[in-house]
């Protein structure tokens, strides 16, 4: 315990001696770690809800409106036997004009008005196990013999299949470049720490390699000379750490709970999630600190 605390000691007397690039790994500790609080929960809140979009993908199966009833339910059956399908609804055409009314009657009250009668056909809402299926589904309902312009059904029933799969492309490839930039904006911050971190042990102990020398020479082992400049990139990593979370908390409870309800992106985090992160934050910042403090001293530590 007495020679934990000496190393301390020595840590907090190198710290003093070096306040400038003490202080700028610090604030690059507090940034990093800003930086990631704020981009996780972004990136969670962007995952959820293109999820949430990626399940609402569906395939329309479209009838003619001379279709018996009789060959709707074989038609439905056929669907339902498709493998990845998940589910099959059929929509009559009154449910399919109520669903309009429900969905588009507050924009379009001139367009309802205009309406005489019903021109929506009775169709299948068929929903995919995965949005990525979609196609393959699609390919299910196509009989041999038609091209893909003017495609030949399993049953003469089917008027139009419309299978959203442009709009399933389109979310994949903003999900994946998304979890590709933050991605590389992460690796890019932590390497910045390690940097900075390695660069301040650095100037210590050029700064203290006559005592490091006189300390080798009296018979010190390399442990006994590393440990002050551990213990000084854990506290680096503490202080960084403790700023960033009160940080991100004053912003938490100042702009983003305020605003969570105005726009999608700035989804309020629940108590829990929001210690979790904290927590992890924090002993990242440690991690990174005592990492790169490690690191500086296997190249540059020659006793």
């Amino acid at each position: 315990m007495g020679r934990l605390i000496f190393f301390a000691r020595e840590a907090l007397r190198a710290m003093r001696k070096n306040v400038a690039p003490t202080t700028a790994a610090v604030v690059t500790t507090v940034l990093t770690a800003i930086l990631i609080g704020v981009l996780v929960p972004i990136f969670q809140t962007t995952q959820s809800k293109s999820s949430d979009v990626r399940d609402q993908l569906e395939l329309r199966v479209f009838l003619f409106d001379d279709a018996t009833s009789t060959e709707v339910a074989s038609l439905q059956r056929q669907i339902e036997d498709v493998p990845k399908v998940k589910s099959v609804t059929y929509l009559s055409k009154d449910d399919a004009l109520t669903e309009f009314r429900k969905d588009y009657g507050q924009e379009n009250r001139d367009v309802l008005k205009e309406l005489k009668g019903n021109p929506l056909p009775a169709n299948f809402i068929v929903k995919p196990d995965d949005a990525a299926n979609l196609e393959a589904i699609r390919a299910a309902m196509q009989a041999p013999g038609g091209s893909p312009g003017s495609p030949a059904w399993i049953s003469p029933i089917i008027k139009d299949v419309d299978d959203r799969q442009a709009t399933a492309e389109k979310i994949e490839e903003v999900t994946g470049a998304l979890k590709l930039v933050l991605t590389v904006i992460t690796i890019l911050l932590v390497a910045a720490s390690l940097l900075l971190v390695g660069n301040t042990i650095r100037l210590s102990i050029y700064t203290r390699r006559r005592e490091i020398e006189v300390m080798s020479l009296v018979g010190a082992t390399r442990w006994f000379i590393r440990w002050p400049f551990m213990i000084e990139g854990v506290i680096v990593g503490m202080l960084g750490g403790a700023i960033a979370i009160i940080v991100l908390w004053v912003g938490k409870i100042t702009i983003v709970d305020p605003l969570s309800d105005s726009f999608a992106l700035l989804e309020a985090q629940d108590s829990v999630s929001f210690i979790l992160l904290v927590a992890c934050l924090f002993g990242a910042a440690v991690l990174v600190s005592a990492l790169g403090s490690g690191l500086t001293l296997r190249r540059f530590l020659k006793v």
